[in-house]
């Protein structure tokens, strides 16, 4: 950083004047100018930091015009419904309807075991809530929403599209998309993309910006297709989900505080930890923690649930690896 700031302010003499406030006014005036003045816009929240700096985003450019949509796909983390909404409604004030499409989610993806295939069949299933979401909407308000808010960001960008010009197919891509992705060419809702060109270390700080909560704003980043692609397999057999939602409730419980089951032999699910730092969410280093910590969240993820006998550690950078196992 001393050498790139060394260059570009001393020797170029760039002129150091590039501050968050602009790219917020400028995301404002994007958004004014693309949704009309009676245009109705959807907004996809997930819970996480980049969807809610999103709606924050667009609510202050266009106000009550703003729809908020949170779906419980099933695919949630521990009490994440609760959570999530519960900011939104005292923290962030902003217009948030739940959707419990649990049934829905987990019947299609019964049986589903690629990655890949999970993704699409989610992408498909929040574009077929988002659209009955704005039916809805438009019953009540007389008119068609226009538009559906994503927090894409760059790095989402970098990762779902090939480099331009090498003429390389979709299967090249390291995913084939992100957030509610999947997307089919017919949705009747055009997108608004306002952190398209921002990593996620700047997301955090337009965030701060917009007075999202400093709590809100370091929660733990969470897949788009949520534990859907942290379960290898099957999600709706062998209680996987609910397996996964203890075992990092535990690991969280520990780390916010910062095997043997009873005298029995078991034969049952392995789970592997990955926990990661990252700035901008295109490179990531595995978190080194210390040996005592580790002792205490095995045993207590060993001893507490039911159906895990036996924890890894991903000790793997991204890259070579992603930061999900798919």
């Amino acid at each position: 950083m001393e050498t790139l700031r060394s260059f570009l302010f001393e020797v170029c003499g760039v002129n150091a004047g590039w501050k968050m406030e602009d790219v917020m006014d400028e995301e404002i005036k994007v958004i004014n100018n693309m949704v009309g003045s009676d245009d109705h816009v959807i907004c996809a929240l997930s819970g996480g930091v980049d969807s809610t700096v999103a709606a924050t985003l667009v609510h202050r450019a266009i106000g009550d015009r703003l729809h908020c949509i949170f779906v419980d796909n099933g695919l949630l983390r521990y009490k994440e419904r609760e959570r999530v909404m519960e900011t939104f409604e005292r923290d962030l004030h902003l217009p948030v309807t739940c959707v419990d499409a649990t049934e829905q989610f987990l019947s299609k993806l019964k049986g589903v075991v690629d990655p890949e295939l999970k993704r699409k069949i989610i992408g498909k299933e929040f574009i077929c809530v988002f659209d009955a979401f704005a039916k809805e909407l438009e019953n009540n308000l007389g008119k068609k929403p226009a538009f559906l808010v994503q927090g894409t960001l760059y790095p989402d960008v970098i990762e779902s599209c090939p480099p331009p010009g090498t003429g390389r197919t979709h299967s090249h891509t390291i995913k084939s998309h992100h957030n509610v992705g999947g997307l089919p060419k017919d949705m009747k809702l055009k997108l608004i993309e306002p952190l398209k060109l921002l990593f996620k270390d700047e997301v955090r700080q337009l965030g701060r910006i917009l007075t999202v909560p400093y709590s809100f704003l370091k929660r733990h980043p969470f897949p788009g297709p949520g534990l859907a692609v942290r379960v290898l397999g099957d999600v709706t057999e062998d209680n996987a989900l609910d397996t996964l939602r203890q075992v990092f409730w535990y690991l969280l419980e520990e780390v916010q505080a910062f095997g043997v089951q009873g005298d029995q032999r078991t034969h049952s699910h392995v789970v592997a930890l990955r926990a990661v730092t990252s700035q901008d969410g295109m490179t990531a280093d595995w978190y080194h923690f210390e040996r005592e910590f580790l002792d205490d969240v095995v045993q207590k993820i060993c001893n507490n649930v039911r159906g895990v006998n036996r924890v890894a550690l991903d000790i793997t950078s991204k890259p070579p690896s992603t930061i999900e196992w798919e």
